[in-house]
């Protein structure tokens, strides 16, 4: 991401790339990595990354691409996106419902949680690089398309898109003959990163004795931008209007991965508890035997048990691994301009202060095919 930012895009791809192939390496691993996991914590895995930071890699490699002047490039990206999305619901669906009957076999059923389905099946942002790839290439039919399932994406997801369809929008596809259009799309702020939330359910009367969960929450970076305008050296100028808040995408495609994370910690934290216990209070009977034999293995026994507390204290920890450098929100705008050169400068504004102020010289803008500028403000 970073190397997008900075404008090295082959570097970027390159990495992009290599993020999004460990993420499918992760879930294909060997089972061993898996047991340990029901073992120990999801930390034994290699990380596979969270679906919005699957998602989002397509969204930027598609970028990446379109500036190196590769737009079927670009374009494969987005599918690969779109692909995903239908994948989302149904991803978690199977493993959850594996774990809620051995849950219910081993007595934890009443601390697990029901599935949650994720409601994000169709991004705004992917649908609007869409939209103006197609629009670039001649491809009019699959640029309207987009542009209707971007605006499907408003009607059909309201948690996620709870403000207004960018007025830009219907622009997009009828520009006039011989007129150019001057797309900007800009990012701010960033996007969530994790902690860690730790409830202990007592077990027994005694109050050393619980079962320990320890699960990741998002932790939300909140941006200082509140506007962005575009002003052209002509005297032009326009705002951006937010697309696609990509924090809330963070947050309804970890509901599904939650429910599967609690489920999957509920059970193994209990199994652990219940067993050190179980070896505490066999071992306490039995030490108190008259026979010495039957008294020694009673006290490894309470030695086992207090082991036992102790490593599942240290060893429930949640996974807290997670990107950085994704942004929170993207913007878009646009304005329809004889073909030439422009300059322009593209502001972030945040409670009427200046953030920050990217120029851009002597851009060419072309009739006939897409001129998209990005900025970036991570504040």
């Amino acid at each position: 991401m970073l190397n997008h930012y900075a404008e090295k895009y082959d570097e970027s791809i390159s990495l992009l790339q290599d993020g999004e192939q460990g993420i499918q390496d992760a879930y294909t691993k060997s089972v061993t990595q898996a047991a340990a996991s029901y073992l120990i914590n999801d930390n034994t895995l290699d990380y596979a990354g969270e679906d919005y930071e699957d998602i989002y890699i397509n969204v930027f490699n598609a970028l990446n691409y379109y500036y190196k002047g590769d737009v079927d490039g670009a374009l494969v990206e987005i599918r690969r996106m779109n692909e995903k999305l239908e994948y989302l619901s149904t991803k978690y669906a199977a493993l959850t419902r594996k774990l809620q009957e051995d849950a219910a076999k081993d007595g934890a059923a009443a601390q697990a949680p029901e599935f949650q389905i994720s409601k994000f099946a169709n991004s705004a942002l992917g649908r609007y690089l869409g939209m103006l790839f197609y629009r670039g290439t001649g491809g009019v039919d699959d640029a309207r398309i987009d542009r209707d399932w971007l605006k499907a994406a408003y009607v059909n997801a309201p948690e996620i898109y709870n403000f207004p369809l960018p007025a830009s929008v219907d622009q997009e596809l009828d520009i006039p003959s011989g007129k150019a259009r001057l797309n900007v799309i800009g990012f701010g702020g960033l996007s969530p990163i994790k902690r860690e939330n730790v409830t202990r359910i007592p077990i027994g009367l005694d109050l050393g004795e619980y079962i320990k969960i320890a699960l990741p929450e998002l932790q939300y970076r909140p941006s200082q931008i509140t506007r962005i305008e575009v002003l052209l050296d002509s005297g032009e100028s326009f705002y951006l209007e937010k697309l696609e808040d990509m924090e809330a995408v963070a947050r309804e495609t970890f509901k599904s991965k939650i429910s599967l994370l609690t489920l999957k910690t509920t059970l193994r934290a209990t199994v652990k508890a219940v067993s050190a216990k179980a070896s505490s209070d066999i071992g306490a009977s039995m030490s108190d035997s008259d026979d010495s034999n039957v008294a020694m293995v009673g006290n490894i026994l309470k030695i086992f048990g207090a082991i036992g507390k102790v490593s599942n204290e240290l060893s429930e920890q949640a996974d807290l691994r997670a990107s950085r450098y994704f942004p929170r929100t993207a913007y878009v705008g646009g304005v329809t301009l004889e073909p030439g050169v422009y300059s322009f400068t593209i502001n972030y504004y945040g409670n009427g202060d200046l953030l920050a102020s990217i120029k851009k010289q002597n851009v060419k803008i072309d009739a006939g095919r897409l001129n998209l500028v990005e900025a970036v403000c991570l504040k």
